[in-house]
């Protein structure tokens, strides 16, 4: 075992002391194995790793397996990394599964190919483009309040994952995946949880041809989805003009050269928005859930500006500037428990990071977990204080110290989409039901984003 000190020094870390370059030095990780590095340390409690990492320094040495990495977390580093995303670094490898899912997506595709997919899809969740679904997100949130009774017992996930399917499948394909949307819920459930597998499991370094159970049915669903999305995209391309959907929206655009996206890359694109506008926000209205639960002077506060501001009414768009408390509780949800829970970037010939060089290969990771807890920017950081996000005073914290979105060229495209939804749905149901979780503490479980680690059971109470 190796302890990660003169081993690899001059790669991976600093000599002793601050360097001339930067006065951030970068210190050794934790202790090594030889040819397996971290990876079973990460692997085991990837969250708990990083929060490890971080109180070691602000750039921290590490192997993942035979990779070299680098580990950052003061938030202009932070910045760093995620503005130089396309430019000093390179967007990493993601591995095979999440590579089947998404294709060559905005989300895995890289320079000029990057920019014309981002310029095409950019359009259709823009702020004013967003205004037009918010209808939707509110009508669905109103029908699941209306078959919700005070004293029944609910899996808090399933029903939040349940809403927000059905949000993404009427928002992306309309009306025309009436009666299919458990087939799609059910296949990119497990496309969601396969990319999750792997990426903290060994099978993240093996080639795409070595089969496994999992590839197995990775691929089976898939097969699902693409049959699926092709249905639909076929449908609309041969006469179902009309329509306001986020679908519509991929079909019509064209780039600068007047070329369409072609069915494939309409499919990897509905795919990549479909678990953006899915699984994300499901996640943040099951921990927002959780936190209200834990916290009933919050869920009060919360209760009196609905009440006040909505009187029993079905929120709309032009409700959110009213319901400051609203977002803030999604704001600090986004903080505790971001659906996605680290960045990385590898490291270019000639990178820097806060002014350090950094060698070719290197990759370079941040975590929203460990930053968003991070007492130096979050006073009491395990704290649930959505109050904490009142601006009135200033900034909450410094740029980069909050990312639950990424930043950047590359940070999500469908933030406000989220954002909007996240606020609205929780507005809707809250509004007419307190939701008390049963249990005491949940684990968080890292996959493709932050999933509860346990059941999040809960009875349902009026609200008023």
């Amino acid at each position: 075992m190796t302890t990660g000190g003169d081993a690899d020094r001059g790669a991976d870390e600093a000599p002793s002391g601050r360097s001339a370059v930067s006065d951030v030095p970068v210190v050794p990780g934790p202790p090594r194995l030889p040819g397996l590095g971290n990876l079973p340390a990460f692997a085991r409690d990837p969250l708990g790793f990083f929060v490890r990492l971080r109180e070691r320094g602000d750039m921290v040495a590490w192997r993942l397996g035979p990779q070299r990495a680098l580990f950052v977390s003061r938030p202009e580093h932070i910045g760093e990394l995620l503005t130089g995303i396309e430019t000093v670094f390179s967007h990493p490898e993601l591995g095979w599964a999440l590579k089947l899912v998404l294709g060559d997506g905005v989300v895995t595709s890289e320079g000029a190919d990057w920019r014309r997919k981002r310029a095409l899809v950019q359009p259709a969740v823009r702020p004013r483009q967003v205004r037009t679904y918010a209808e939707t997100m509110a009508a669905c949130a109103a029908e699941v309040a209306d078959t919700w009774r005070p004293d029944r017992v609910i899996d808090v996930r399933r029903e939040m994952l349940a809403l927000t399917q059905r949000i993404a499948v009427r928002t992306l394909f309309g009306a025309d995946t009436a009666g299919r949307e458990e087939v799609i819920g059910t296949a990119m459930d497990v496309a969601q949880r396969a990319i999750g597998d792997e990426f903290r499991g060994i099978t993240l370094f093996l080639p795409s041809w070595v089969p496994t159970p999992g590839r197995r049915r990775l691929r089976r669903a898939v097969d699902v989805i693409d049959t699926e999305v092709g249905r639909v995209t076929g449908g609309r391309r041969r006469g179902g003009g009309g329509r306001d959907d986020l679908l519509t929206r991929l079909l019509a655009a064209r780039d600068e050269r007047g070329m369409p996206l072609s069915d494939k890359e309409v499919r990897d694109e509905a795919v990549t928005l479909y678990i953006g506008g899915h699984e994300t926000t499901g996640t943040t209205l099951t921990w927002a859930w959780y936190l209200l639960s834990r916290n009933p002077l919050a869920r009060a506060r919360l209760g009196e500006e609905l009440e006040r501001v909505l009187c029993g009414r079905t929120p709309q768009f032009d409700d959110l500037r009213l319901l400051p408390y609203t977002e803030q509780v999604v704001k600090e949800t986004l903080r505790l428990y971001p659906p996605v829970w680290l960045m990385t970037g590898v490291a270019r010939e000639g990178s820097t990071l806060g002014g350090r060089p950094v060698p070719e290969g290197t990759v370079v990771w941040s975590s929203q977990w460990s930053a968003h807890r991070d007492p130096r920017w979050f006073p009491e950081p395990d704290d649930f204080r959505p109050e904490r996000w009142d601006t009135a005073d200033g900034p909450v914290a410094p740029d980069h110290a909050w990312f639950p979105f990424g930043g950047g060229a590359r940070a999500c495209l469908g933030a406000r989409f989220a954002m909007v939804e996240a606020v609205l749905v929780l507005a809707a149901l809250a509004q007419r039901f307190h939701v008390d979780v049963e249990r005491g503490e949940v684990p968080a479980k890292p996959g493709l984003t932050l999933q509860p680690g346990a059941p999040v059971r809960a009875v349902l109470r009026a609200a008023f």
